[in-house]
């Protein structure tokens, strides 16, 4: 794999990224369990930390990263926030949820691609930990 395909797998997760970083941020600003809240915002900061690390892979393998704003995002997470407002906790979580299992499926099809070592480490470490949070918010979605 030449290394504009490894920057565009990695745009693609930078992406993914922001996505659910704006999913979790809307979700805490937007749900009254101060519990849930608390995870919502861990989760947009983990995000927010990600889209970091893989950014800087982009730079370092010679690659510009996508700038915040990217319209497909912004669209896809304006329309998700927007109904998160009037949603109650069970509905949000569920928001959360299919946002998280959109971020794993991403982070597989990545990892099937035959990244560099190096970067393929920071894929995997961010896959377990996307993949804990979703199963987390599964865990959450029965509860509620």
């Amino acid at each position: 794999m030449n290394n504009n395909d490894v920057i565009l797998v990695l745009n693609g997760l930078i992406n993914t990224c922001r996505q659910g970083e704006e999913a979790f941020k809307s979700a805490a600003e937007n749900i009254q369990n101060s519990e849930f809240r608390r995870l919502f915002n861990i989760f947009s900061q983990q995000r927010a930390q990600f889209v970091s690390e893989l950014q800087a892979e982009v730079h370092r393998l010679g690659g510009e990263a996508p700038k915040a704003g990217n319209s497909t995002t912004t669209l896809r997470n304006w329309t998700n926030v927007r109904s998160m407002v009037l949603r109650d906790e069970a509905s949000i979580i569920a928001e959360c949820q299919r946002e998280e299992e959109s971020a794993v499926n991403d982070y597989q099809e990545a990892l099937k691609a035959d990244l560099p070592l190096d970067v393929q480490y920071v894929v995997k470490r961010q896959y377990m930990d996307i993949k804990d949070a979703y199963d987390r918010m599964r865990i959450l979605q029965r509860a509620a």
